[in-house]
Formats: structure tokens, C-alpha cells, sequence
């Protein structure tokens, strides 16, 4: 198993690399088109759909992907879409995590299929956008989960005692959410650090916030999107222990699904991107 996920992720690694450093847009946007799209078949297996349907809701993902590329829309700045994606965010993230896995089942299959379609059309778009502001731009966003995760992952074995949620993730604790806050915010200062001493082809996520609302800015967008980051996965979660699926496919050998990989990412993107567009 170990083998096997370590080869998954050195692919993943490479692949994922050859798209960020790449000259254009189109690289990076095409991968997590592939990505979103594998995302919505998984999301319409989690919510009842058989193999056809469920590839019919990966199309739609594409087809909204396809259409907002076609108009122009990854290339605009579009800062009421990202502060209503916060809106949904924050109180449709509170909704449903309120909801538990039990309610989960009880929304309308049309309901719970529109949310999983909007979220990665969302998800794709931020993505497509982070990348044309700057790769510092798209990898502070991306260091930012990877850090919360990680930091939340050694809190919460080494501290974890109070149960974050245990009814949707009984592994997560109180200990590693606070980690993982500690985490991102070492990792914002560093970034600063790295901001002011490389040639860099944007400012980065932290760079942006400083300079927009100083300290106090930089230490409240981190710590909200650290903890968004956290809803996510729990929301992701809570859509799996509904169905008792442990992961959302098996397509990528020794990590589970796209959805598994990503779960954290669907949030903090959106979140970032309105952010960054505060005067």
C-alpha cells in the first residue's frame, strides 16, 4: 500500500508540476478541468447516481467550465461571484455540517447535485484565476491547505483529545485545528520573507493581505481560511459517512478519489480569491 501510494503521488507530482510552470494558462486549467470533472463523477456516485449519470454530471461540470473559458470569465476579475462563493461558503458550510450525515440524505437528490455541481464550477474557475494572477499567487494558496493540513495532522496526534466532530470525522480534534492555524500562520510569515527577497511574477496570497490590511489583516484572512479549509474536509466527510463510502472512488491507488484530494482545496480558493480582491 505504502509502495503504492508513494508512486500515485510521485505521478501526481510531476504532472502537476509540468502544468504550474508552464509558460501559458491553458496547462494548468486543462488539469484541473480533468480534475473537477473526475471530482463530479465521484460527487454523483456519493449521491446515488449509477456510472452513466454520474459521467453525465462530470459533463455538466465540464460544460460550465467550458462555457465560462469560451466567454472570457477566467481572465476577468469577478469579485461579487467570489463574495457570494464566500456567502455559500460560510453559511451553506455551517448549514450542512449542522445537517450531520444523517440529514445529509434527507435534501433533494436535485439539491444535493446542483451544490456539488456550483462547488466545482466554482473550484475550477478559482483555480484557473489563482493561476493567471502569479504561480506565487497560486502556490501561497496551495501551501496554505498543504500547511494546515500537515500541522493539523502532527497537533492532532500529538495533542488531540477533544473531538472536533466526531458524528462526521471521529479522527479530527480540536488540538489539530489549532495546529493547523499555528501552521499557516508560520507559514505566512515566511512567505513574506521569501516575497521580499526573490524576483517573484506576483505577490503572493499573504503579500496581498498585508498590504491591504496590515498585520491584523494578514493574521485574520489565514486564520479564516485555515478554518475553511477545515470545512471542506468535513463537508466532504460528512457526504461520504452518509453513504459509509470511506473514500469518494478508488482511482487513485493509496489516496482514494480526486474529492479526497481536493476536499480542502473547494473552499479556500473561492475564499482567496475575494480576499485578494479587497481595496
Amino acid at each position: 500500500m505504502l509502495k503504492q501510494r508513494v508512486i500515485t503521488a510521485v505521478v501526481l507530482l510531476v504532472v502537476l508540476l509540468a502544468a504550474l510552470f508552464a509558460p501559458a494558462v491553458w496547462p494548468f486549467a486543462t488539469l484541473s478541468l480533468l480534475l473537477v470533472v473526475t471530482a463530479g463523477w465521484e460527487w454523483g456516485r456519493l449521491n446515488g447516481l449509477g456510472t452513466g449519470p454520474a459521467a453525465a454530471l462530470g459533463g455538466a461540470v465540464a460544460l460550465a467550465c467550458g462555457l465560462s473559458w469560451i466567454a472570457g470569465a477566467a481572465a476577468q476579475s469577478l469579485p461579487a461571484l467570489w463574495w457570494a462563493a464566500a456567502l455559500l461558503w460560510v453559511l451553506g458550510g455551517a448549514a450542512v455540517l449542522r445537517l450531520g450525515p444523517a440529514g445529509w440524505p434527507r435534501l433533494a437528490p436535485a439539491v444535493r447535485l446542483a451544490i456539488g455541481t456550483v462547488v466545482l464550477w466554482l473550484t475550477w474557475l478559482a483555480l484557473t484565476q489563482a493561476r493567471g494572477i502569479g504561480l506565487n499567487f497560486l502556490l501561497s494558496v496551495f501551501a496554505l491547505v498543504w500547511a494546515a493540513d500537515i500541522a493539523a495532522y502532527f497537533g492532532g496526534r500529538a495533542f488531540g483529545r477533544r473531538k472536533l466532530a466526531p458524528s462526521i470525522s471521529p479522527g479530527k480534534s480540536w488540538a489539530g485545528v489549532y495546529s493547523g492555524m499555528a501552521g499557516v500562520l508560520v507559514l505566512a510569515l515566511l512567505w513574506l520573507q521569501f516575497d521580499a527577497r526573490a524576483s517573484v511574477d506576483a505577490p503572493s496570497l499573504y503579500g496581498m493581505l498585508n498590504a491591504q490590511a496590515g498585520w491584523p489583516g494578514l493574521v485574520v484572512g489565514c486564520l479564516f481560511l485555515g478554518g475553511m479549509s477545515v470545512v471542506g474536509d468535513l463537508f466532504e466527510s460528512l457526504v461520504k459517512r452518509a453513504v459509509g463510502a470511506k473514500d469518494s472512488s478508488a482511482l487513485l491507488p493509496g489516496h482514494g478519489g480526486v474529492l479526497d484530494r481536493i476536499d480542502a482545496l473547494l473552499p479556500v480558493f473561492p475564499l482567496a480569491l475575494a480576499l485578494s480582491l479587497i481595496q
